[in-house]
């Protein structure tokens, strides 16, 4: 981090040139990522105490850091303007005047052992009147290029002395003036009110506890008049206040609800106070990706990015063991064998867990990663265990398993009668691949496409590359079907991904198969190419998963799917080999789970920002904002099936309108 001089600072700060520094003293960081018209303090944040006072202080560390206000500069750490003390309270308190600013005796305590000099005094008053110059200066060059500031003064509060019930949120006005301010001390109040934490019960009140009556706020009331502070008291419910031990949880969610009320609330304020009439809590916040994203971005996606889960659990002798299996069907279990794991799972994990997740300052990015991270050590243990037992275990662990839901919408699809529909001609492979080169051509996307005769699937995309399956023969309706799935959103979402500053997208989030496919099945749909005999087969998937789970055998699923589904033997077979595979691959549940989600979201929202990359209905409102904050690019290709209506088949559109 820079070290800067306070001239230094307050000359960038003049010319609202974006930087992060510490004054080279120690006692202030600052980062302005973007200038805002809002900015975050946490001025008792710190714990440092200069050496040459340490041997005067009659209070031990422990002593000191239970008045002082841990964890306040991580709650606003995702905010474009932040303002964090670094030195203790006890050495100087920035929220008294300059000249009762050290104390000698605190919460009846005394603080030194022996008096201090002049000369010690006056260091710690120096750091003490910078500090407010640079303050100063940065809300009048605020106020001057926007004609107002926000100033959310954050600080915490130990609880368990006081006798009666404290909110977990105090917002202290006696120095603002509330008729003036009046709906934005209401709405901040309400806001807070909203936030929800592990096992706590949330309230917010304004004066409950503390008044507001600290210095910071007397300074921009004697100082500024279109500058709004807010002095926020958090209980210290994310700590134990006696022990001094953290709750990392609870943490995690303060950071994620600080940045969500604070930024929706000075998109709020900006609107009603100012000329701009449309501003969100995306558009306050900072526009440039941030370094320690970019690096970890890069560090995640070069250990990660050789992994491709289908290309290790689909089998190599798939062809051999169907050929075996239907010579003796009631009874033959297919052994079958995989591509042997050329990555070092021990050192796969270790390299994830030493990226520094903890350096990303935004809230929501950083859990993003986190999640990420999470999810590909899951994955290893998914590939390290194929074809033993604890397979299924990691498969549940990845993908999950069909619940009641799922289940009873797969018996209910499957209630419903085939209608009679003209013997199609069947295209074969070769005329396939063909038919994707010209799907190609009318994207604009260069790619390549081969046929093989190693899938269980009739197609699949792996980067750029279009597989199919030189096996099967297509319907007319299949093939363009398959299209709009595979090229339409898997190849898509691939290439978009390749233009996009976040190469994780690449990777894919948590979440991405249940999102890709059930947007690849809705554009099925909307292409007018999904026949009633294809949403059964999405029904048979789930049902196979959960004979499956539940302990049945190969012949066992195999003849049940085929018997009573009425099943030809091919098909009966790839639906039960696609959920045997590995040893029990639970993901096939989640095409019709996710077609059902992607309907919701298509009738209620824009789809736009879930084709920037491999992506998860979950991340979509963190996806939404990045765009907002031109962090992430808007999606280059689309699905053409979303510029068409669905073709007009109501026996389809009632059983999707069904599903729960």
């Amino acid at each position: 981090m820079l070290q800067l001089t306070e001239a230094e600072v307050l000359d960038k700060i003049r010319q609202c040139i974006p930087f992060e520094a510490q004054l080279n003293d120690g006692s202030l960081t600052i980062r302005i990522s973007e200038y805002q018209p809002y900015i975050a303090t946490a001025i008792h944040h710190g714990h440092r105490l200069r050496g040459d006072l340490i041997p005067k202080c009659a209070l031990s560390e422990e002593e000191r850091y239970f008045e002082e206000d841990p964890f306040t500069g991580d709650f606003i750490s995702s905010l474009p303007i932040v303002l964090q003390g670094e030195d203790s309270r006890y050495e100087y308190d920035l929220n008294r005047p300059l000249v009762s600013c050290i104390y000698d005796e605190a919460w009846g305590r005394k603080v030194w052992s022996e008096d201090l000099t002049d000369v010690e005094r006056n260091v710690s008053q120096a750091k003490h009147a910078c500090y407010y110059r640079i303050l100063g200066c940065l809300i009048a060059t605020l106020e001057e290029r926007f004609g107002l500031c926000l100033l959310y003064d954050i600080h915490s509060y130990n609880y368990r002395r006081i006798e009666k019930d404290t909110p977990v949120f105090n917002l202290g006005t006696k120095q603002v003036n509330g008729r003036r301010w009046h709906k934005e001390l209401q709405q901040l109040v309400s806001r807070l009110n909203e936030v929800e934490l592990p096992n706590v019960d949330v309230s917010a009140k304004a004066n409950d506890v503390f008044k507001g009556m600290g210095y910071q706020a007397t300074f921009v009331k004697e100082n500024f008049t279109n500058t709004l502070i807010m002095p926020i008291e958090v209980k210290k419910i994310y700590m134990d206040e006696n022990r001094g031990e953290n709750f990392p949880l609870v943490i995690e969610k303060l950071k994620e609800a600080m940045k969500t009320v604070l930024t929706e609330h000075a998109a709020e304020t900006i609107v009603r106070r100012t000329k701009v009439r449309r501003v969100t809590g995306s558009d306050v916040l900072a526009s440039k990706l941030p370094r320690e994203v970019i690096k970890l971005d890069r560090q995640l996606y070069s250990i990660a990015k050789g992994i491709n889960t289908l290309s290790y659990i689909n089998p190599m002798n798939l062809k051999q063991e169907k050929r075996r299996f239907f010579l003796k069907p009631h009874e033959y279990q297919p052994r079958f064998t995989y591509r042997q794991l050329d990555i070092d799972p021990y050192k796969f994990r270790e390299k994830l867990y030493r990226l520094p997740v903890e350096d990303i300052r935004d809230a929501d990015i950083q859990k993003m990663y986190r999640k990420v991270i999470d999810q590909l050590a899951v994955r290893i243990d998914l590939l390290t265990s194929i074809g033993h037992d604890e397979f299924l275990y990691n498969s549940l662990r990845y993908y999950g398993q069909p619940d009641e839901q799922d289940i009873a919408n797969a018996n209910f699809i499957l209630h419903a009668r085939e209608y009679e529909e003209p013997e199609p001609e069947l295209i074969s492979a070769q005329d396939a691949i063909a038919a994707f080169h010209e799907a190609a051509k009318d994207y604009d996307i260069p790619c390549k496409i081969v046929g093989t005769q190693k899938l269980i699937a009739r197609a699949m995309v792996s980067g750029r590359t279009i597989k199919i399956n030189l096996n099967s023969r297509f319907s007319q309706k299949d093939l363009n079907a398959l299209i709009h799935h595979e090229m339409g959103v898997h190849l898509v979402t691939s290439v978009n991904a390749d233009q996009q500053p976040l190469k994780v997208l690449k990777l894919g989030l948590p979440g991405n198969t249940h999102t890709q496919e059930g947007l690849a099945i809705l554009c099925e749909h909307l292409s007018g190419s999904f026949p009633l005999h294809r949403l059964k087969i999405l029904a048979l998937r789930v049902l196979a998963v959960d004979f499956m789970v539940r302990g049945e055998s190969f012949s066992d699923t195999y003849n049940h799917l085929k018997f009573t589904y009425n099943l030809c033997k091919d098909e009966a077979f790839t639906v039960t080999a696609r959920a045997f595979r590995g040893g029990g691959f639970t993901k096939d549940y989640l095409y019709l789970k996710g077609l059902r989600d992607a309907l919701v979201y298509y009738r209620q929202e824009d789809l736009s920002s879930l084709f920037v990359g491999k992506t998860g209905f979950e991340f979509k409102p963190l996806l939404d904002e990045l765009i907002t904050r031109d962090i992430l690019r808007k999606p280059v290709f689309m699905p053409k099936a979303l510029m068409k209506q669905a073709g007009d088949d109501p026996i389809i559109d009632f059983m999707l309108n069904c599903i729960k």
